[in-house]
């Protein structure tokens, strides 16, 4: 019986589980997994994971599809005797409704944390969307710890961008974009934006004419609808910039998002927590560091 933690990671999360196994020099874990004509999922453990911390790699980005693959493997590694299991959800799900907006409406960030907690002993993400919570720890039962990505981008961007001008959308992401430019070593400004609806939102762009000499970077935390940061790159056409680099730590791009946005752009940079090709900086290193850092594995 080996005491080493294995790495277990779920459909989607293939390569970032590969990579993480790697950086900890722990054993990569056999999971199977598929679906029946029926829709329901098979699930199958094939390695040995009696008395060991098994570590399921499992990003969110699709958790109805997910959820109940996730479910069946954290039960079935208890089963064969898993001693401890963490959950790394590089994105997490069904952080948007903190709140109930409308008489009726679930508060789904709670009840997914709930249904979460129930089955890990400690969860490991990076930048949630924590809104109105300032802390994992208000809906998690479990020790829950968010990283936070902006230094790998900040040196993606110092690396790969001559003379740039780092740009949030938005006075939510000013904290963040601060970092990201002071990091770098860039300029950097924040947006106004005024949001009427999911595909629907307004941004107030300055005069940037100071500003012509330098190569526009727009970051943000997620991208989903990408309307925000087409508008910004229309805006920046209008006032004569170049087309801009666009980095974001979560690639989840609906429809057709990323086909626009890429007409627009002169280059688009993801991190690998969820598999999108875009994806060009890696968090294995991240999150090897912290479950290091935290005594998760040895």
């Amino acid at each position: 019986m080996s005491a080493f933690p294995i790495v277990m990671p779920l459909p989607g999360s293939e390569a970032l589980g590969r990579d993480l196994a790697a950086q900890l020099r722990a054993e990569l874990g056999v999971l199977e997994t598929r679906q029946f004509p029926d829709g329901e999922s098979y699930v199958r453990v094939r390695s040995d994971v009696a008395g060991r911390t098994a570590i399921l790699v499992c990003s969110l980005a699709r958790p109805d599809a997910q959820f109940l693959r996730l479910v069946f493997a954290a039960r079935t590694l208890r089963e064969l005797g898993a001693t401890r299991l963490i959950l790394v959800a590089p994105y997490l799900a069904y952080m948007r409704q903190d709140k109930r907006f409308q008489p009726g409406e679930a508060v789904t960030s709670t009840h997914f944390a709930q249904l979460i907690s129930a089955e890990v002993d400690r969860l490991v993400t990076i930048d949630p969307h924590l809104h109105r919570h300032a802390a994992l720890s208000e809906i998690y039962k479990v020790p829950a710890t968010a990283l936070h990505a902006a230094p790998l981008l900040a040196d993606w961007i110092a690396a790969q961008v001559d003379r740039p001008l780092i740009i949030g959308p938005d006075s939510e992401s000013e904290q963040w974009v601060t970092e990201v430019a002071r990091r770098a070593g860039a300029p950097h400004l924040v947006l106004e934006k005024s949001r009427h609806g999911d595909r629907d939102v307004e941004i107030a762009i300055p005069d940037l004419t100071p500003w012509r000499d330098r190569r526009p970077v727009l970051i943000d935390d997620i991208v989903s609808s990408g309307r925000t940061m087409i508008e910004v790159a229309d805006g920046l056409r209008a006032r004569r910039l170049p087309p801009p680099v666009c980095v974001t730590v979560h690639a989840l791009f609906a429809e057709d998002a990323f086909a626009e946005l890429a007409r627009r752009a002169e280059r688009i940079v993801s991190t690998d927590t969820l598999p999108h090709p875009s994806n060009g900086i890696s968090v294995a290193g991240l999150l090897a560091d912290a479950l290091r850092d935290e005594g998760a594995v040895g």
